[in-house]
């Protein structure tokens, strides 16, 4: 694969504009972190060479200035709020993060539960918490939040929250989702360290957009595209343009709240440490593109994977959605076209020349591989095997999983399981290939080439099975596939 961003020269210099801000205000910084703290999968495909722990890694590299608070919203653990990508609850994923700081070396300080307000399932929340032995503070709604400052900044707003004992520079503040009071949690921790006396300051992480790109970069149009149903706009910072003649591009959000930002702190502080919502930021992404073409590519390649999403969302509802009509608009401005992941049309083309539900997937060095649909295999099975046999060097006609391997799997399927359709999927596939490679030296060798599908384009001509669709995410494909279903019927699976 192409490499675009220097994934090295990124955790150093990140860590270094970090540990400078918390310099700026006295020696402590509260750091407001926005989306993924790790796994940032979308990161790794737009930036190509950016690793998914990057920013984890970047922290560790100073983590004993660190402290870690995690802040959840109490409505959404009242609503069991779940995360549409792990299918697990809020309160549930606050742990699951706890769990990852700490395999990092991190220290998580405590857990901030926000909007409280006598929330059943916050209470059960916190005694579980309590039991854990994790430190755990409310805090409360507050009337007229965000835009009446002073009903917020007073002994009634933020002086009713708890006060998060912290003891180390850098505080680190991060969530299961959005809506969960990063911010609030923050300024409150500014309102009370002002009261003790303390010297604290606020900052902003957000990877994307990318405030020093263009506003129609295809990184920045890429990130509109992923935030598309959050109704986020990348725009040009009107401060910060004001206030130094310089283009910089933000997203609504932050330029609509600036005035109030800035309102709080001047009652906060005095006067505002900041003459933009961009002044906020520590983003150094675009220091470290190495090959802006490479970067360019990858972005339009994944503009045009989440075109292919929102489609199948729109189709599984069952009706067109606002989020497809916005995904329409950044397409069409962006000039993107399915040609541009070859993966597509291969996939359609053996679609039509078999009749039957087809795959095909990019590899690394531009060779394009398709499987089909057969009374044994699945497309997205036989699309597996034959990529690890092209890896492999292993010959067409050599067979992996002969059919007295696979027939009694399929066999035991209907004949035990229930199932309806024989046809083998991935996750069963992979069982075989391991079993088969004990004798099997074909087999031995294709299995060693799993890692090598990482980060190829794949494409479906139909949509997949949910199974597949996870085993080809677990190993590191970029999947996008047609809005239709292989089977006319009113419950898909």
């Amino acid at each position: 694969m192409k490499i675009g961003f220097d994934n090295e020269k990124y955790i150093r210099i990140q860590s270094e504009r970090i540990q400078q801000r918390i310099a700026e205000f006295g020696g402590k910084l509260y750091l407001e972190f926005g989306g993924k703290l790790f796994d940032d999968y979308h990161a790794s495909r737009v930036l190509p060479g950016f690793e998914p722990d990057s920013k984890i890694r970047m922290l560790s590299s100073f983590k004993n200035d660190v402290e870690i608070i995690v802040a959840i919203c109490a409505n959404d653990i009242e609503k069991n709020k779940q995360r549409g990508d792990l299918g697990i609850s809020y309160d549930d994923d606050a742990l699951r993060l706890m769990d990852v700081f700490r395999s990092m070396g991190l220290y998580v300080g405590s857990v901030v539960i926000t909007r409280y307000a006598n929330q059943p399932g916050a209470d059960r929340f916190r005694k579980k918490l309590s039991s854990l032995g994790i430190r755990s503070y409310l805090h409360y709604p507050i009337k007229g939040y965000p835009s009446a400052v002073d009903e917020i900044v007073c002994e009634e707003g933020y002086g009713r929250n708890e006060y998060v004992e912290t003891s180390r520079p850098l505080v680190v503040v991060t969530a299961p989702g959005p809506g969960s009071g990063k911010m609030a949690t923050c300024l409150s921790q500014l309102y009370h360290d002002l009261k003790r006396g303390i010297s604290s300051g606020y900052a902003k992480f957000e990877t994307f957009p990318v405030w020093s790109l263009p506003l129609n970069h295809p990184v920045n149009q890429a990130y509109e595209a992923a935030t598309a149903d959050l109704n986020d706009v990348n725009m040009i910072d009107p401060y910060h343009l004001e206030a130094y003649g310089i283009t910089a591009v933000n997203y609504n959000r932050d330029v609509e709240i600036f005035p109030v930002m800035r309102t709080m702190f001047e009652k906060l502080l005095g006067k505002c440490p900041y003459a933009s919502p961009t002044d906020m930021g520590v983003n150094m992404i675009k220091d470290c593109i190495v090959d802006d073409d490479v970067c360019r590519e990858a972005s339009r390649r994944e503009i045009l994977r989440r075109y292919y999403a929102a489609q199948v969302e729109a189709k599984r509802a069952g009706s067109d959605t606002e989020t497809l009509r916005k995904m329409d608009l950044i397409v069409k401005r962006a000039g993107i076209t399915p040609d541009i992941i070859p993966a597509v049309w291969t996939a359609l083309l053996r679609e039509q020349t078999t009749g039957a539900p087809a795959a095909a997937i990019e590899l690394s060095d531009g060779r394009l591989i398709s499987g089909k649909t057969s009374s044994l295999l699945g497309a997205a099975a036989a699309l597996l095997l034959n990529a690890l046999k092209a890896l492999a060097g292993i010959p067409k006609e050599i067979k992996l999983l002969p059919p007295e391997v696979i027939e009694p799997i399929a066999n035991m399927k209907i004949q035990h399981l229930g199932h309806h359709n024989p046809r083998l999927h991935t996750d069963e596939i992979l069982v075989a290939l391991c079993v088969s490679a004990v004798t099997n030296p074909a087999a031995a060798l294709a299995q060693q080439q799993l890692s090598k599908l990482r980060g190829c384009d794949v494409h479906f001509s139909v949509i997949p099975s949910a199974v597949d669709e996870k085993i080809f995410k677990k190993l590191g494909m970029n999947i996008s596939c047609e809005p239709k279903y292989e089977l006319t019927r009113l419950y898909h699976k």
